[in-house]
């Protein structure tokens, strides 16, 4: 265990890519009487599940300008901090299996164009050629972006970090917070094992915790993490490191190369979500347990695009706890009615791709600066003050995890200009 941390003007809680991001730009604006408390080690909860694809191709303007802003600062981060965050932009390619889904790829690349996005439409062969596993009869259509590909979510967290302690940001693990102390609608400081900690500003990263903490403000809300999970495989004939991530949202899967093997994921159509309530009293993280029915179903449906997956074994699995909302979008900002209490959570699977521009983003809002995207339409007080459904919050957001590439209702009827 590190020191006990001293009082600071600002803590976060969480020391995942997220908190740390937020630490890191926080830092950057100025403010360095910072602390940051993890309550194991940095990177070992959802984090450490993560896949690491960075995908910029998005449905939004917003989404674009946060995936792009990401992209930019892991470029740039390894001069920035002399902590490289490994990323590999190797591409991407987005396959369309349906007519609907080739309509939605339109629309997506006039979206992304608008907002300064190199991508574009490339023939089937051309897809082929850079990932020579795909199958090309089933595929329709195909967009590439050549500055998307993946980073490690280790690497990238102790960038941050990196950056963040050299500007004077103090980090603790093995650190838990145990709850927030509010005083007359006021946050004033947190409550660890060793002692209170003071501060004027206290920022919720704390991923699938994120609720559970925020109730000790007084404050529900609906915050629901979600299983995810995906499989390494072993060695694969024509796999090496430069392969481009590919994604076929039409079977719900994603694919990129981890070494000489293929990490397979998806989104599963009946997910499992967590009830926070019933996280354990001390803080532990719950365990998750893999699904190996889902598992096997990732490798049958990638099958039609990817025959090679037939012959493959499988080396290890992963799975986390990303959280999810009920709308599909982040919760971040200041809490309404609790003063000083900020939230940088409920990140739907962008906790790591993200990263960096929902840093910024929640940071921006700290320093008193324009945010890198409107914050209208996310803020918390969209919840209202009334307390959470759970029932309904947990249907909703695991509909929200399940339609994770679900069409786009205005994309799907748009036509080729």
């Amino acid at each position: 265990m590190s020191n006990p941390p001293r009082d600071a003007e600002i803590a976060i809680i969480g020391g995942g890519a997220f908190g740390c991001a937020v630490a890191y730009f926080l830092a950057r604006g100025g403010k360095r009487d910072v602390v940051l408390l993890e309550k194991d080690e940095l990177a070992s909860g959802t984090t450490s599940q993560a896949a690491g694809l960075v995908g910029q191709v998005r449905a939004s303007p917003a989404r674009v300008r946060i995936a792009m802003f990401s992209v930019q600062t892991f470029r740039a981060l390894a001069g920035e901090t002399g902590h490289d965050p490994d990323y590999r932009a190797v591409g991407s390619l987005r396959l369309a299996l349906s007519a609907e889904r080739e309509a939605e790829f339109h629309r997506m690349v006039e979206v992304g164009r608008r907002e300064g996005l190199d991508v574009d439409f490339v023939s089937i062969a051309e897809a082929a050629r850079r990932f020579p596993l795909l199958e090309r009869s089933r595929v329709r259509a195909a967009i590439w972006c050549p500055s998307d590909g993946y980073v490690q979510p280790y690497g990238l967290t102790m960038a941050y970090a990196g950056g963040a302690r050299a500007l004077g940001v103090r980090i603790h693990t093995g650190t838990p917070a145990l709850g927030l102390v509010v005083r007359n609608g006021v946050v004033t400081g947190i409550r660890t094992p060793q002692a209170e900690i003071r501060a004027e500003t206290v920022v919720i990263a704390a991923g699938p915790w994120a609720g559970v903490l925020a109730a000790t403000a007084g404050v529900e809300l609906p915050l629901v993490p979600v299983r995810h999970q995906y499989l390494v495989t072993e060695t694969i004939h024509g796999v090496s490191p430069e392969l481009p991530v590919v994604r076929i949202p039409d079977l719900r899967l994603y694919v990129r190369a981890e070494v000489q093997g293929l990490i397979v994921g998806g989104f599963e159509a009946d997910p499992v979500s967590v009830d926070p309530r019933e996280f354990p009293p001390d803080y532990r993280s719950p365990a998750v347990e893999p699904s190996w029915e889902t598992l096997a179903g990732f490798g049958r449906d990638g099958l039609e695009v990817l025959p090679g997956l037939g012959e493959a074994r499988v080396s290890a699995t992963f799975r986390g706890l990303p959280t999810f909302t009920p709308d599909g979008q982040f919760c971040l900002g200041p809490v309404p009615g609790v003063r000083g209490l900020v939230m940088a959570a409920g990140c739907c699977a962008h906790g790591v791709s993200g990263s960096a521009g929902l840093g910024a983003t929640v940071a921006a809002t700290i320093l008193g600066e324009e945010p890198l995207v409107d914050l209208g339409p996310v803020r918390t007080a969209r919840f209202g003050s009334g307390g959470v459904a759970w029932d309904a919050a947990r249907r909703a957001a695991e509909r929200v995890y399940a339609d994770y590439y679900a069409l786009h209702a205005d994309f799907a009827t748009a036509r080729r200009a």
